[in-house]
């Protein structure tokens, strides 16, 4: 019974000692957003970082690998009135080569 008790308890301050911990990262995870939007740094920044962290988190899709591309990352390509979103320059040259090649066959 003696053992039997030693393992409850070891498991029970385990338990507190990951929930400590866990809330131990919230907070500092708090603390770090909050001092990253303090208002020194939005006031400098003005609208435009509103703007910023709302497109950073669009994600556009690669035509030509399919991988998808945060769009401020993203090569752009104008075509008429889209926009086309690339991953790299190289797949932005095989896909003008292939719109090339397409309208020569057409």
């Amino acid at each position: 019974m003696n053992f039997l008790a030693r393992v409850m308890r070891f498991l029970f301050w385990l338990l507190v000692l990951s929930w400590s911990v866990t809330l131990l990262r919230r907070a500092v995870a708090w603390i770090v957003r909050g001092v990253a939007t303090s208002p020194q740094q939005g006031a400098a920044a003005g609208s435009s970082s509103n703007q910023d962290v709302a497109t950073s988190r669009r994600l556009v899709r690669d035509p030509v690998c399919g991988v998808h591309v945060a769009e401020v990352l993203a090569i752009p390509l104008r075509e008429g009135e889209e926009t086309v979103h690339f991953c790299s320059i190289a797949c932005r040259d095989q896909y003008v080569g292939n719109t090339k090649k397409f309208a020569a066959n057409g």
